[in-house]
């Protein structure tokens, strides 16, 4: 009781200490200072969104009475603003705005997505896992495994992010390196890396399910998959692990050996060692995983199996990448549940149940940002203003000649500076891609191509700013050690791997625009 109530106070002075830091000062000066006071003052991001959307409206009057119009590139037919201030405009509003917000794509996608994922966390695999791995390589590896871990992390929604700076910090020290060295490389690589893995993770859903809901008004009704990215982002996950085990070595260790140990680390993680239950739970978790991975096989690898397109006998498009999420909820849950069976994390069915709930309300921001999102993409959609505005920027850029990689490279850069601001990528990428798909689609872009720029712009800042939600968890980590580094110092570490990771990222990506690889399943560069 004596060791719970010192921990209890210790955390009330570390957020007695975080508090005065907000409002007396934070430690940042210079640009980093303005970057602060300056994102501060933006409200949440659901009032941004109802301002955005006001303006949407009244700008559709503005243009419907002034005749803006554009001539569409396919069928030479005239597209026209239409103003939804009007009863027609009010009348459909009032009809569709339940349906708007139920049948938007990523809401449905998403929730059945974490369910699974929820399961697998609360039952503790995901972080047994992650603990697992990374003290299972040679030391000579050990920094690329960490990045490889912190991207992979975010197949459990942010589950890397929490989990990977801890171990990371236990492991240097182990090493014999600073513990706030570890804290950093581990951050930067579960937050820089948010968008990379080796698996279909949560974001690809996400951001596949708002690119999907853009296209379906396109012609043709492309639909953009979870696996969109996938070829590109496993490479960016070796990009990630070298490069960042490269800055680390390089810049994180030999600054961080200044920092004078002023307190102690208490974290649950006290070494690599698992209890017997964890172990006979990972071979039971891991012999329900592969059984299961078995059977999917056997339902998508011979010629006749059933989730194959019944007509063409292929996999993209198939049953299995339009099922992707039931079969991804099943991956997650039924390992998690024999896990939990053995290590006493799930004793009724009922716990199931309980931890699906606690990843719904986590996600209970999400869905109220959902509902004036799904609101903002269908008004844009109504008001043709998002097809005039495609149709006259792709004919600007084409007069510039900005198709191609300076265009690209504005595109992230400017995404990676409003991440700073605006940390939601769903929200962010709820803005752009009814603008830039269309818009590149007219220069024969793929809108995966285009999602996958996206996705680099808006990862690679999350580690420099200190408006992430969990930068106040990377603050605490650190204060444990020495309450004397302030936000200033601890952004001037991680503004190196946001540098040059996002150069090398740019290399891969110039690399595989010149040789027009395949940057996911069935998708390219140029629309087919």
């Amino acid at each position: 009781m004596a060791e719970q109530a010192k921990g209890t106070q210790d955390r009330k002075q570390s957020d007695d200490h975080h508090n005065q830091g907000q409002v007396v000062d934070t430690g940042s000066t210079g640009v980093l200072r303005w970057i602060e006071k300056m994102g501060n003052r933006l409200p949440h991001p659901f009032w941004i969104f109802v301002w955005i959307t006001v303006l949407i409206i009244i700008l559709s009057a503005i243009t419907a009475y002034l005749g803006v119009s554009a001539i569409h590139p396919d069928d030479g037919s005239i597209v026209e603003a239409e103003s939804l201030v009007s009863g027609e405009g009010l009348r459909r509003f009032v009809e569709e705005v339940v349906t708007n917000f139920a049948h938007f794509a990523p809401f449905g996608l998403v929730l059945v997505m974490l369910m699974g994922v929820s399961i697998a966390e609360r039952s503790g695999l995901l972080a047994v896992a992650l603990r697992t791995v990374a003290f299972s390589v040679p030391k000579k590896i050990v920094l690329p495994v960490i990045f490889i871990i912190g991207a992979c992390g975010n197949i459990g929604s942010d589950a890397g992010i929490v989990i990977v700076p801890p171990i990371a910090a236990l492991i240097f020290t182990q090493m014999g390196l600073h513990p706030i060295a570890g804290l950093v490389a581990g951050y930067a690589g579960a937050t820089a890396g948010f968008t990379a893995n080796f698996f279909i993770a949560g974001t690809d859903v996400l951001l596949a399910g708002i690119s999907t809901e853009i296209t379906q008004q396109m012609p043709g009704g492309v639909e953009v998959s979870p696996t969109a990215n996938w070829y590109f982002m496993i490479a960016s996950t070796f990009l990630l692990a070298f490069g960042g085990a490269f800055i680390a070595r390089k810049y994180t260790i030999p600054r961080c050996q200044k920092f004078e140990l002023m307190g102690t680390f208490d974290h649950q993680v006290t070494d690599g060692r698992l209890t017997p239950e964890e172990r006979k739970g990972l071979k039971r978790a891991g012999l329900a995983l592969l059984i299961y991975s078995a059977l999917i096989v056997l339902l998508v690898a011979p010629s006749w199996a059933p989730l194959r397109d019944q007509e063409t006998g292929g996999i993209v498009p198939s049953p299995f990448l339009r099922g992707l999420i039931p079969i991804l909820f099943f991956f997650f849950a039924i390992p998690g549940y024999y896990y939990g069976k053995v290590t006493g994390a799930i004793k009724k069915p009922n716990d199931i149940l309980k931890h699906m709930e606690h990843g719904m309300k986590e996600l209970s921001g999400y869905i109220v940002l959902m509902l004036i999102v799904a609101q903002f993409i269908n008004l844009f959609s109504w008001s043709n203003l998002d097809t005039i505005l495609a149709i006259t920027g792709a004919d600007f850029l084409q007069a510039t000649g900005l198709t191609g990689p300076v265009l690209f490279v504005l595109f992230m850069i400017l995404v990676a500076f409003l991440n700073i601001f605006l940390g939601s990528g769903s929200a962010k990428w709820a803005i752009f891609a009814p603008i830039f798909i269309p818009m590149l689609a007219q220069l024969n872009y793929s809108p995966a191509f285009v999602q996958l720029m996206y996705r680099v712009g808006d990862s690679i800042t999350n580690c420099v700013t200190p408006l992430y939600v969990y930068f106040p968890l990377l603050l605490g980590w650190i204060h444990k050690y020495n309450k004397n580094i302030g936000i200033g110092t601890i952004v001037s570490l991680l503004i190196p791997y946001a540098v040059i990771l996002f150069i090398m990222w740019l290399v891969l990506l110039f690399a595989w625009f010149a040789l027009n690889l395949p940057i996911g399943v069935g998708e390219f560069i140029y629309m087919q």
